[in-house]
């Protein structure tokens, strides 16, 4: 049996509504996934990182992302991608006195090459679907 999946894909120029459209997809598609408020805080954080660079690696200027939620996880899939542009993509999502995004946030982040060329990008974002809520983790601290 497979698993239960929601998926979507977003295609916009590179601009000012790439960071609230892709954010809203992965908000909708990641909360249907019963994702964790805190988890859910970092898939909007790297959609946001994702939707204000990666225009700036691809060969047209679109930003290009097929999102896949499952209960657990949340999947980006940025491409197409010029070649080394996944690399590039990742090390531009540093900021000073943070680090690099991405790589604190995400559990996988993974160049891959393309069959008809170029690169893409995943980026895997786990969570535990089915485990204690922060209330119930709050109220078997207490007692």
């Amino acid at each position: 049996m497979q698993p239960i999946f929601n998926e979507a894909t977003v295609a916009v120029a590179s601009g000012p509504l790439g960071v609230p459209v892709l954010g809203r997809v992965v908000g909708m598609l990641t909360a249907r996934a019963d994702c964790p408020i805190d988890r859910l805080d970092d898939a909007l954080l790297i959609a946001d990182a994702v939707a204000a660079k990666a225009g700036s690696f691809t060969r047209d200027g679109r930003i290009n992302v097929r999102v896949v939620a499952r209960l657990g996880s949340v999947e980006l899939h940025v491409g197409p991608l010029r070649d080394g542009g996944a690399s590039e993509l990742v090390a531009s999502t540093a900021l000073p006195g943070i680090g690099n995004v991405l790589e604190r946030v995400a559990d996988l982040i993974e160049p891959r090459q393309r069959d008809d060329g170029g690169e893409f990008l995943l980026i895997r974002l786990g969570f535990d679907a089915q485990g204690q809520t922060t209330s119930d983790r709050m109220e078997s601290d207490v007692t």
